[in-house]
């Protein structure tokens, strides 16, 4: 059996990889120039025409090979399937699965969507693993852990929002390449719409599961502050998932939400009168460095200090805004402090959308920190400290986040 995975390369020429260990090479530059090349058991024979000579071509051990190639087919559907998660989403096709069994012909009609289109849309989402198919029936359908993770949008594990997130991310690859030769950044509000929605999406569900139930209670002397009426600001609050979270969980205090961004604060306006909490919570345009208010009890911050041009600015307005008893929250992605202990899936995620929105974040504000999202909490002790708070520490962590403790 032969491989062919020539279209795979960016020089011209075929690269065939068998199943004895051999491979042959043909390259034609300009249709000058045939070598063929067969490598067995450590050795190389080289056959040439007398135009050219080359270098001897590498030895390679196939395992390696087809484990790299494994890896790549693997990453190339999951480039494409994100697009598919996110029309499964909007189209409403998963809510439809989820409630009974269906051909692509019945989902059409209950969509009201282009049963060819769906036909396809629906091998995708079968191949990939993310509905199930029943070659007897011919129907498709979404089991127990396909429905509570893609179509309970209340679920602690919803997982569209971060295909929403990365699909729209990669809108700006075009701007962020020519910024690797300008050192230019891309304020968070230059993105393209799906990273706001996208974001929200793809942080709420680990709010939901953690923010009341393990993060606060790990804070020390927070939740009885909350439960019994507290002055709360939620810093870089996007579209409002972590203040009104917060603000259902306990009645008796008050919060106020703060972002950079006027469109993420209209839709964060909606969803408190939309949840009947407008009389309690409040949404402002502001600055991490200008929010108004003092003698905060509480303040947090949710996966975006990495994200400010001047953290330790921040930090400091932070700190003035306090109460003297009072407690800040920052919550940031998961991360290790070296490099090599972050070479995993989780820690590839975060360095990727930290090229892509992150780093340019940051580097497209004042000072220009660039902590990524991989920043890890040595430097972030640093920040936290340098800002002039005398106590810090871890006070819970998940395999997506870690939640910091700082007080005056």
């Amino acid at each position: 059996m032969v491989l062919p995975i020539s279209q795979f390369c960016q020089t011209p020429g075929q690269f065939f990889v068998n199943q004895a260990g051999h491979h042959r090479i043909a390259i034609n530059r300009r249709g000058k120039y045939i070598e063929s090349i067969t490598l067995a058991a450590g050795t190389q024979q080289k056959r040439s025409n007398s135009k050219m000579s080359s270098a001897p071509a590498p030895v390679l051990d196939m395992n390696k090979l087809n484990a790299f190639i494994g890896q790549f087919v693997t990453d190339l559907g999951a480039s494409v399937h994100a697009g598919m998660v996110v029309i499964g989403e909007k189209l409403g096709l998963y809510k439809a699965l989820a409630a009974q069994p269906l051909s692509s012909a019945e989902l059409a009609a209950k969509t009201k969507t282009d049963e060819r289109y769906l036909r396809e849309w629906l091998s995708s989402q079968a191949a990939g693993g993310y509905i199930t198919y029943d070659d007897a029936s011919g129907k498709f359908s979404l089991n127990t852990e396909q429905e509570f993770t893609l179509a309970n949008e209340d679920s602690p594990a919803y997982l569209p929002g971060a295909f929403e997130l990365a699909l729209a991310s990669l809108a700006a690859v075009p701007r962020i390449t020519e910024s690797f030769l300008t050192g230019k950044g891309m304020g968070w509000h230059e993105h393209a719409e799906g990273v706001f929605h996208g974001c929200e999406k793809f942080f709420r569900p680990g709010y939901v599961a953690n923010l009341v139930t393990s993060w606060i209670p790990a804070l020390t002397g927070v939740q009885q502050k909350l439960e019994a009426g507290a002055r709360v600001a939620d810093i870089g609050c996007g579209k409002g998932a972590s203040t009104l979270l917060m603000a259902q969980a306990f009645p008796k205090s008050h919060f106020f939400g703060f972002d950079y961004h006027d469109k993420s604060i209209e839709g964060a306006r909606a969803s408190a009168k939309r949840d009947g909490l407008a009389d309690r919570v409040s949404f402002d345009v502001a600055a991490a460095k200008e929010f108004p208010g003092r003698e905060y009890d509480f303040v947090a911050v949710f996966d975006c200090l990495h994200d400010m041009g001047d953290p330790v600015g921040a930090a400091k307005h932070v700190l003035k805004s306090l109460a003297k008893d009072g407690t800040w929250m920052i919550v940031e992605p998961f991360a290790n402090d070296q490099l090599k202990d972050n070479l995993n899936p989780v820690g590839r995620i975060y360095y990727g959308f930290s090229t892509l929105l992150c780093t340019p974040s940051s580097r497209s504000q004042e000072v220009g920190l660039c902590l990524g999202a991989q920043a890890g909490e040595a430097r972030i002790r640093n920040v936290v400290t340098s800002a002039g708070f005398t106590r810090f520490r871890r006070a819970a962590e998940t395999p997506f986040n870690i939640v910091y403790e700082a007080r005056p």
